[in-house]
């Protein structure tokens, strides 16, 4: 019997970096949510821990370097758990190397999957110092829930209460490692504040929680324009869309994202981009916390 679990896509709402301390690592604090795109991580039995790709994006990976049998071997060791892994699964309906932790989300999607089919009982907080082995995303992926997160990304608190967030993610289909970014943002040495945010207001819009958001940043964008220069081109068109409220890079990039009043307004901008750059990948969405969507 095969079961499937959902990875959702990671949106840095806001992410602001500090400089580069003695062992080279950025501390940051940032704001992040999941939307309820994403891709999706299933096991069947049969001999693993062989990973078969499938899906719009799965040619940009090599199955024999991936995080979700990595994942699954992790697990394994830490329940003692002897004899084949199962079969598993990708769908990569992400772009890769986009912003969006699709990475991270897919080992914490495969991690959440064997822990439940495997009866691990292992809780959330295990499940995270697990995934903290895998990447500083992982935890957070994990949990699928709004965090806060600091120090290198590790550290987690739960977000702010947040209405459910039309939005509209657009990747221009470049790459912009984040390597690349980090330099060029070490080179530039603009450094962000590290300052807590403070909450949003409670029981409000998402027009008020784009007003609350204009007045933070990603501190990577201009840094991640530098190297993928299509990304100003994607974030004046989302700007300047009538039905956009708040357009701001993800993470290091290259997916943007633009908040809307309504999933009505949504719709027609990710329709009106996609008809102006029918090579870009577009979705309407919604962020927050996304459905439960494991089987």
């Amino acid at each position: 019997m095969s079961a499937s679990a959902f990875a959702p896509a990671k949106v840095n709402l806001y992410l602001h970096v500090g400089p580069p301390g003695a062992d080279g690592f950025h501390p940051l604090r940032s704001l992040m949510v999941f939307a309820d795109v994403g891709d999706e991580v299933s096991a069947s039995p049969g001999p693993g821990p062989i990973l078969h790709l499938s899906g719009p994006f799965a040619a940009g990976l090599d199955p024999g370097d991936n995080l979700v049998p990595r994942a699954a071997g992790r697990l394994a060791a830490r329940l003692g758990r002897e004899g084949p892994l199962p079969s598993l699964h990708l769908e990569k309906r992400l772009p890769v190397a986009a912003g969006l932790g699709g990475g991270s989300a897919d080992a914490a999607a495969a991690l959440r999957l064997l822990n439940r089919l495997w009866q691990g009982g292992l809780g959330d907080h295990e499940l995270e110092a697990l995934a903290a082995e895998l990447g500083s995303d992982v935890p957070a992926c994990i949990r699928s829930q709004p965090v806060t997160a600091s120090g290198r990304g590790e550290v987690l608190e739960p977000g702010p209460r947040l209405p459910r967030l039309p939005a509209v993610l657009v990747n221009p289909g470049v790459a912009c490692p984040t390597g690349a970014v980090y330099r060029a943002f070490d080179e530039a040495g603009r450094f962000g504040d590290l300052a807590a945010a403070g909450a949003p207001p409670l029981d409000v819009g998402p027009a008020e929680i784009s007003r609350w958001l204009a007045g933070l940043r990603n501190d990577l964008e201009a840094s991640a324009a530098g190297v993928a220069p299509v990304i100003d081109q994607v974030l004046e068109q989302l700007r300047a869309a009538p039905g956009t409220l708040l357009a701001r890079l993800s993470g290091s990039g290259a997916t943007c994202f633009a908040l809307c009043e309504d999933a009505a307004a949504a719709a027609r901008l990710a329709g009106a981009i996609s008809e102006a750059q029918p090579a870009w990948w577009v979705r309407a969405c919604r962020l927050g916390a996304p459905l439960d969507a494991e089987a």
